[in-house]
């Protein structure tokens, strides 16, 4: 007789437990370290691999998150460990780090132009000044939900926050990042959006990583305006929901959501299919060498999966851009099309990382059919990539053709 997988979960949405309940599992016992599967919050994986608790994960159990996904998701680390790739591919004379007249990478240019704070506050001003009409947005590293966002276009705001906030009391060790505001994004009936995108990764090294299908866009509920008077309405220039659902115009029954697809299939009827195929590649892009610039400072655990939200924006150039990837991306519903999207995203990330609902094997890193993806697809696979390098070597000195992989063009 099969074992029953065991799980936990210390965020017990219904679209996680239905999904437990549904395979059969059982819930285990925490008191007993008695579990397959735990869904954790990062609070408790902090816990978990904390080097004081001494301990450590058997050959049965998985957890959903690397033991320092923060390189990835904390948003001052983001910025740091993507300028340290570019910097090493540089070293390499990687032809990825081209540049145009104006200094600006051409093709590793996917994150706004970032500074933390307060340590490059001096590099700051100094680019603030070259264009003092440039509009620039704060964010706490440590926040989400758009909690302790600001905007701001004239130095004395921010040494009015600086001020403030010392007299608050807050602890000046906190940190931010400002970056320049992408302030002409493209618009959707005159509304600002944002895309959240879900990665699966289950491995740094080789890198493993799948993109689902069933992402949504999420609308500001006021129409777009850049002028001054509007920068402190955030109702027009953040999109998170835990805002917008205050707006007087908040629709309850669709969230201000579109569906990554309705996007597509409007942004084909506008500016065509070429140029949308095109805009999704670069998207899928920018994905990967995001988690390229972490792969080599990331703690690949066997034991550990990551679901990331990614968070991207596109200007009116359609031109995508990286504003954050979350690491626990909300499995919070507010509308029935919500609910069903998110219970379907956790089922198809058990069908990969357990597939047949079974006990968990952390030395199991293999790709499973695509019909056992569900509604993911293979973003990219360095171990079946140096495969087919190899096969490709082979075959040119057999004088045949080497087949291609079009997902693996990464390099």
């Amino acid at each position: 007789m099969t074992s029953k997988v065991k799980w936990l979960a210390d965020n017990e949405k219904s679209v996680l437990v239905n999904n437990f309940e549904k395979r059969g599992w059982i819930r285990g016992t925490s008191e007993e370290e008695d579990w397959n599967f735990f869904w954790t919050s990062v609070q408790t994986t902090r816990c978990i691999f904390n080097l004081d608790s001494g301990y450590r994960l058997s050959d049965d159990q998985l957890i959903n998150h690397f033991p320092n996904h923060y390189e990835l998701t904390r948003k001052d680390l983001l910025v740091k460990n993507i300028k340290r790739y570019r910097k090493e591919l540089e070293k390499e004379n990687s032809p990825l780090t081209e540049k145009d007249e104006n200094c600006r990478y051409m093709h590793l240019d996917f994150i706004p132009v970032t500074y933390i704070l307060p340590a490059d506050y001096n590099i700051f001003v100094e680019e603030f000044r070259k264009n003092p009409t440039s509009t620039w947005i704060m964010k706490p590293n440590a926040k989400a939900r758009g909690i302790g966002i600001f905007l701001i276009n004239k130095l004395s705001q921010l040494k009015k926050w600086s001020r403030d906030s010392r007299q608050m009391g807050h602890n000046p060790k906190d940190t931010y990042v400002i970056s320049k505001y992408i302030d002409n994004p493209h618009l959707i009936g005159g509304k600002k959006y944002d895309l959240r995108l879900y990665v699966l990764v289950t491995s740094y090294r080789p890198l493993k990583a799948y993109i689902y299908q069933l992402g949504f866009c999420r609308f500001c509920t006021v129409k777009y305006n850049s002028a001054v008077s509007e920068l402190d309405n955030m109702f027009v220039h953040l999109t998170n929901v835990s805002i917008q659902k205050h707006g007087d115009d908040y629709n309850d029954k669709h969230g201000g959501k579109w569906t990554v697809h309705n996007l597509q299939m409007y942004l084909e009827h506008t500016n065509g299919k070429e140029v949308t195929d095109r805009l999704f590649d670069e998207i899928n892009w920018i994905i990967v060498h995001s988690l390229k610039a972490v792969q080599g400072v990331m703690a690949s655990d066997k034991h550990c999966f990551e679901c990331y939200g990614y968070d991207v924006i596109i200007d009116d150039n359609l031109k995508p851009w990286l504003i954050e990837v979350n690491a626990s991306p909300s499995l919070t519903s507010t509308t029935a099309a919500d609910r069903i999207m998110k219970y379907t995203l956790i089922d198809d990330v058990l069908k990969i990382v357990c597939p047949n609902g079974e006990i968990p094997d952390p030395r199991w890193n293999k790709v499973p059919p695509k019909d056992s993806m569900g509604h993911f697809d293979l973003l990219i696979d360095e171990e079946l990539a140096a495969q087919d390098q190899h096969e490709n070597k082979s075959r040119s000195v057999s004088g045949r053709l080497p087949r291609t992989r079009p997902q693996q063009q990464w390099k």
